[in-house]
């Protein structure tokens, strides 16, 4: 999908007065719809697509947050000692008063979705532009769904603009199933794929984005998380889905990946679906002023936020393409950013890379203000090292929410299809030609050598769940993937790892140690679903809570 362009942007700002009208602070407290019409929003395709270019607007990037997603999972943590991910989801502390409430929010943006398809549909506009809009509609409902999905399990399904004033107490609905809620998600995406173009104009959804949100659903749903017993049928369908995505011959991998997040990359063969952002305005991108080290030659050009922890430095590869782990890697604990993929170069600060001109020092005992920050009492870094990937050195102005950066923030890209493609075609049936096929394509544009032959299926998932969490690094994908795979347990439990670094007579010694976050912890009991926000249960009696919360 390519993203909503500029001039479109423009038209959203001048059409709020009419997203005021219809938007809700949640799904139960509706506005009567009849006062849309008093606007005209429907009688025109120009202003129609005003309302529908404001849920696009809607969907949630991690550029204009310090505290995002992937802190979540055990690939960043917050550089201080506050923010949601850091105090209370990092200590499973939250409870049904105190849970971030994601459910609200999406359950807004979902009654939009239903407000646009039913004023559509009832409307004399054309046809044609009738059938592709109500699919991108659909394709957006059916998406914020995928979100409360994931978080919360099965969740009321609700395809119709409800109104208190018309229907009473009618508006609160249960909960659907787990499978009821995935079953609604994949066969809206499989009815809109025909309404869709395979090569849209850029701001709208296409056959592939819809395709790709089907096939991850179908991959989270096979997983063991929702497949204990390990139905392989499940795993043959998300392959089926991502190998359709393939069969497009739309996509294909953009030859660089550390310019692919740039803004003159945007809309790159690699992007299915993506965030847009419009710099220089109240919609651009800010992460280059939250996101990065916090000084560079002595000015403070962010906030540092999120740092990459030891856990996932650890994840990348050798040049060579073997894991640190391998004792034929070449790895060395005392020397160990020497030798390493392209990948962490491209996506880590470190002590002694350059940066903005500049050598990066976080060695204990530099006159550098980056030094690793023990207690995370301020912005430098607490794990000793700083987020790269997809910073655009051009907007690494001095520290402030500069909003500078056009550069889109990428949802769906074709290497994450090629990993669940050869992941859910490994668990289905082993590593054939086709598996191997599809990561080596993601290992080559790295310069990784392809894998060697005659894995078993066990060696190969170890592979493709290392290759998944170091393309996909810092992209959101973390934490749905330790969430779906059932490694929460493991990998969210007990203390993450920072670099120290000091000088001994004149040379540095490396050494890795816990990081300042006092221990993660996740209970297997309750919190592969967050509970279900106490303020939406008092107004909504029929649902009933997540387990154990």
């Amino acid at each position: 999908m390519g993203a909503i362009t500029n001039h479109l942007y423009t038209k959203i700002v001048t059409v709020l007065c009419i997203i005021l009208l219809t938007a809700c602070d949640n799904y139960l407290d509706v506005t009567p719809t009849d006062q849309v019409s008093d606007n005209n929003a429907w009688e025109s395709t120009g202003n129609a697509d005003m309302f529908l270019n404001d849920i696009y607007g809607s969907l949630l990037g991690p550029f204009t947050t310090n505290d995002p997603d992937e802190s979540l999972s055990d690939n960043t943590m917050r550089g201080s000692s506050s923010g949601y991910t850091f105090t209370t989801y990092a200590k499973s502390s939250y409870t049904p008063g105190s849970v971030r409430d994601e459910w609200t929010t999406n359950y807004a943006k979902i009654r939009k979705c239903n407000l646009f398809i039913e004023k559509v549909v009832a409307s004399s506009l054309p046809e044609a532009w009738k059938k592709q809009r109500i699919g991108e509609a659909r394709f957006l409902r059916a998406y914020f769904y995928q979100v409360l999905w994931v978080r919360y399990g099965g969740v009321p399904l609700i395809s119709d603009v409800l109104n208190r004033a018309e229907q009473g107490d009618e508006i609160f609905r249960e909960r659907s199933t787990s499978q009821e809620t995935f079953k609604y998600i994949t066969d809206e995406c499989a009815a809109i794929v025909s309404d869709l173009p395979a090569s849209p104009e850029a701001g709208r959804v296409g056959k592939g984005a819809a395709l790709t949100l089907k096939g991850w659903c179908e991959l989270f749903q096979a997983s063991p998380l929702n497949n204990p017993q390990n139905d392989k049928a499940l795993w043959a369908a998300a392959a089926a889905t991502n190998k359709q995505v393939m069969d497009l011959n739309v996509y294909s991998l953009f030859p660089n990946l550390e310019t692919l997040f740039y803004e003159e990359n945007n809309n790159n063969a690699e992007v299915i679906f993506d965030k847009a952002y419009l710099g220089g305005t109240a919609l651009g991108s800010s992460k280059e002023g939250l996101h990065g080290a916090w000084f560079v030659g002595g000015t403070q050009r962010a906030w540092s936020a999120p740092n990459p922890t030891q856990e996932i430095v650890d994840s990348y590869y050798m040049a060579n393409g073997l894991p640190i782990t391998d004792p034929a890697s070449g790895y060395d604990p005392q020397n160990p950013y020497r030798n390493r993929e392209k990948r962490f170069y491209e996506s880590i600060i470190y002590d002694g890379c350059t940066w903005l001109g500049y050598e990066m020092e976080m060695w204990i005992g530099s006159n550098s203000k980056n030094t690793l920050d023990l207690s995370s009492a301020n912005e430098a870094t607490n794990t000793g090292y700083y987020l790269r990937k997809g910073l655009n050195p051009r907007f690494e102005f001095p520290i402030g929410d500069q909003k500078l950066s056009s550069a889109h923030f990428v949802i769906f890209r074709y290497a994450e299809v090629l990993l669940s493609y050869a992941e859910a075609a490994n668990e289905a049936t082993g590593p054939d030609k086709s598996v191997y096929e599809a990561v080596n394509k993601v290992r080559a544009r790295s310069g990784l050598p392809a894998l060697k032959e005659g894995l078993t299926q066990a060696e190969m998932r170890v592979w493709i769940q290392q290759e998944r969490r170091v393309e996909l690094a810092f992209e959101e994908k973390r934490w749905p993937d330790l969430l779906r795979l059932k490694m929460a347990e493991k990998t969210l439990n007990g203390s993450f790892h920072a670099m120290r670094i000091v000088k001994e007579g004149g040379k540095k010694v490396y050494s890795v140690i816990e990081a300042p976050n006092g221990g993660r912890l996740f209970s297997a009991s309750k919190n592969y679903f967050l509970p279900i926000p106490q303020v939406v249960i008092d107004k909504n009696a029929k649902l009933k809570q997540n387990p154990n919360y």
